[in-house]
């Protein structure tokens, strides 16, 4: 944590390239992109130390409900600006990512350093589960969407299934909390928190709030420059949301989740990589569907093609990670490589 906090000096300057428009779009999205990781590191240690307060159990659900934050905060507002595909594109983003890069790089780190390694296949499996049942869930809309035309909903049908399938979603989300405090899981087990906290409860609330709004700051800056660096750097939107955004929104689960896998903690390192493309399909999603009803313009959950190619691929790559309770380095280069191969693709897409 102590080396990102020099980087938080990016915040000033971010803010200064926005109002003295020295340096142009460019410049203003490097700074405000690399801004977010310090602020997201700040965002997660404070959440940690937050939970030594309130138990393992809580502290879990704590870790889980913040952890993406700075995420749903920026697709928040780039939903408010109207860029509904780099939202959708965020979101499937950010569950590829967390499944293909963040767990196949703490696979492979952690295969490197301690060999083969182990992780309770049951918990594992519970979580790849539900991804696959996420995922599914996620390309209703776009297989009703894109059917015989005599079958196709109307656009208002779309709409409203997609409102549909937002209830479902956050109640499932809910079962699987409820179902993950009841369980005894070696992965709960890094929030018991044995160390005795560095901050005070009010600091470490008063640090997330505080963090908080300068994500909001700095999401609005990166946001706003999405269109005209797309532009610059020929990319297109969906490149941008699809690998950008999500890589810059999740950079402190990332970090961690390496963290762990070095340390030879798979359970837990796979219950951050898998656990937060959960909370992005399960509980960010519908946040999401229900924030663009109340701006008046609907989101619906109708994803393209290539992106729901990635999704289900990355789906059945997670159940087939869980079945035998270890990994190796192989298997996250395997994960990377995939992971690199639709980077390739969606950079020529568009």
């Amino acid at each position: 944590m102590k080396f990102l906090l020099p980087m938080l000096a990016l915040v000033p300057l971010a803010l200064t390239l926005r109002y003295t428009h020295a340096g142009g779009e460019t410049a203003l999205f490097v700074a405000s992109a690399l801004a977010l990781i310090p602020l997201a590191g700040l965002l997660g240690r404070a959440t940690e130390e937050a939970a030594i307060y309130t138990g393992p159990k809580i502290g879990a659900l704590l870790n889980a409900t913040l952890g993406n934050a700075a995420e749903l905060i920026i697709t928040i507002v780039a939903l408010r600006q109207g860029l509904i595909e780099v939202v959708k594109a965020s979101i499937a983003g950010s569950i590829i990512g967390n499944i293909l890069f963040v767990l196949g790089f703490s696979i492979l780190i952690g295969g490197l350093k301690n060999g083969m390694q182990l992780f309770d296949a049951k918990t594992a499996g519970t979580n790849a589960t539900m991804m696959a049942l996420a995922v599914v869930s996620l390309s209703i809309p776009a297989v009703f969407a894109l059917g015989p035309e005599d079958l196709r909903p109307t656009p208002e049908g779309i709409t409203f299934l997609s409102d549909g399938l937002a209830i479902v979603l956050i109640v499932a989300y809910v079962l699987y909390i409820t179902f993950s405090l009841r369980q005894e899981s070696p992965e709960a087990e890094p929030f018991a928190h044995e160390a005795q906290p560095t901050m005070k409860l009010p600091v470490a609330i008063g640090l997330m709030a505080a963090s908080t709004v300068a994500i909001v700051f700095m999401s609005e800056l990166l946001v706003s420059t999405i269109e005209p660096v797309a532009e610059v750097w020929g990319l297109s939107e969906l490149f941008i949301g699809i690998m950008l955004v999500p890589l810059v929104g999740n950079i402190a689960e990332h970090i961690v989740a390496v963290q762990v896998a070095y340390q030879n903690k798979m359970d837990l390192s796979l219950g951050i990589a898998i656990g937060s493309g959960l909370q992005i399909a399960l509980f960010v999603t519908p946040v999401l569907v229900w924030f663009s009803l109340l701006l008046g313009t609907p989101m619906t959950l109708v994803f393209n093609s290539y992106e729901l190619a990635a999704l289900i691929g990355a789906a059945l790559i997670a159940v087939l990670i869980s079945l035998d309770g270890e990994s190796n380095w192989l298997e996250g280069a395997q994960l990377l490589a995939l992971y690199l191969m639709l980077g390739i693709s969606f950079y020529f897409s568009g």
